[in-house]
């Protein structure tokens, strides 16, 4: 496991209520996620499914998140759909 920070923005902001960023531990950008729509419930799980993802300043494009590992006191920012997320 490695724990950091991610960030929301925008639609991602307002669907966690406001909260611009909070801690993961988690092994894969997947299992973050996962653990944010836990939390946060399905307003920002609707969001996060279009969103777009960087880890550490790599954009993560089209790659499976499960395949994402994260780094020990890495970021993970979570970008509106404008900044390239996917599709409907």
């Amino acid at each position: 496991m490695a724990t950091g920070t991610i960030r929301y923005w925008a639609a991602a902001r307002a669907a966690t209520g406001g909260v611009g960023e909070e801690p993961y531990d988690a092994r894969t950008l997947a299992e973050a996620l996962r653990d944010a729509r836990d939390r946060h419930g399905e307003q920002l799980g609707r969001v996060l499914d279009r969103c777009s993802y960087v880890v550490d300043a790599a954009p993560v494009g089209g790659r499976a998140h499960d395949s994402i590992e994260l780094s020990e006191g890495g970021t993970v920012e979570v970008l509106p759909p404008f900044a390239g997320g996917a599709p409907t």
